[in-house]
């Protein structure tokens, strides 16, 4: 089920969490579709949008706050330089972050 939330930082700005489908034409799509969970960094909500909407994911939208980014997620976007996270979706313990242009590099 899509959904999304978010958390502002102490310094003002915004942590974006967002289920989303997988791209199943990229190289870490899978043909049964599936979806992954996109972290954003950025300086508010609508930039972080705005971000992955630059990124070729034009129909994202935050609609409330039902899943807020946990503790590590935050930890995991606030380390990485890019600030633009993601990984599949359930949670599994053993698979690490990766960079957004993982997900959305051509096959």
């Amino acid at each position: 089920m899509p959904g999304g939330g978010f958390v502002k930082l102490p310094n003002g700005s915004v942590v974006v969490a967002l289920t989303l489908p997988r791209p199943a034409d990229r190289p870490y799509g899978d043909p049964g579709g599936g979806q992954v969970r996109v972290l954003v960094l950025a300086a508010n909500r609508a930039r972080a949008l705005t971000r992955l909407r630059n990124l070729g994911l034009r129909a994202v939208y935050l609609r409330g706050n039902s899943q807020p980014p946990t503790l590590d997620e935050i930890t995991a976007v606030l380390h990485h330089p890019d600030g633009l996270l993601w990984r599949a979706v359930p949670d599994d313990a053993e698979e690490l972050w990766h960079p957004i242009r993982a997900l959305l590099r051509g096959a």
